[in-house]
């Protein structure tokens, strides 16, 4: 990070629980440290035994990112990221409409048969990202599952689950696959209004979508992020952390961004 997004995050962090008077031994390494690590790993796909002798040990490191991953730090410091960047740009804290969609990814060796399938559609052997963004492209949640669970079936509990922390949500954008129950669910128990995207049949090559290239911008980025164009990841929880940590990069630098004063 540069000084300039320091600044900014530093205020936004967790406060660990020996300095609220809960208990525990002081950090031995500082934040910023430990979030530049993470962060390289992510962006470089490296492993974690290769972490560059610039920053702390890697067992060290990974005990940090298992800290934030199991305490649900990481998408709390997420979270406040996205507020920050929703207010800079005029944008009430809680958004009111949303993009979901998916992402099949091959997964690596070391991941368990108990947590792939093969995306029949997609002919990839591996997990699927569900996400769901709001209208600026920022990530609302993440579930990670293998690759042969339906988008409908992961809907119901994304879709719950999203409700549940966005209260003001009202309206989700979706493509073809999700039509049928669901949106007879969201509208009846959730209260959600789901718009089906659909691509015209007469249409030829790549075309740009109404809403649905949003989502589909997160996913180009976070392609960028090397750790995440394939599943590496033994746990679920874990590729979700990762998500989430490559999201923090962009919003950091969005942040720091120079804006154009409006007339």
């Amino acid at each position: 990070m540069t000084d300039a997004e320091w600044a900014v995050v530093r205020p936004l962090l967790p406060v660990p629980g020996w300095l609220r008077g809960r208990g525990g031994q002081p950090e031995a390494y500082c934040h910023r440290v430990m979030l530049d690590a993470v962060r390289y790993l992510v962006d470089n796909g490296i492993k974690w035994r290769a972490m560059p002798v610039d920053f702390p040990p890697w067992d060290r490191v990974y005990a940090f990112f298992r800290r934030w991953r199991e305490n649900g730090l990481v998408k709390e410091f997420h979270d406040r990221l996205r507020g920050q960047v929703r207010t800079q740009l005029g944008r009430d804290t809680e958004p009111t409409a949303g993009v979901i969609d998916s992402q099949s990814v091959k997964a690596d060796a070391v991941v368990a048969g108990d947590s792939r399938g093969f995306d029949g559609g997609k002919l990839i052997n591996g997990r699927k990202r569900h996400v769901v963004v709001d209208t600026l492209g920022l990530l609302l949640a993440v579930m990670v599952t293998a690759a042969d669970t339906g988008d409908r079936l992961a809907a119901h509990v994304l879709l719950r689950q999203v409700t549940d922390a966005h209260h003001q949500l009202s309206l989700v954008w979706a493509d073809g696959g999700y039509t049928g129950r669901l949106i007879e669910h969201c509208l009846t128990v959730l209260g959600l209004v789901v718009g089906i995207v659909k691509r015209s049949d007469d249409m030829r090559g790549f075309v740009v979508l109404p809403k649905r290239w949003i989502v589909e911008r997160l996913f180009a980025h976070l392609m960028r992020s090397r750790r995440l164009v394939r599943d590496f990841e033994r746990r679920t929880s874990s590729a979700e952390s990762m998500i989430y940590w490559s999201m923090t990069m962009l919003m950091t630098r969005r942040l720091v961004r120079p804006h154009p004063r409006r007339a």
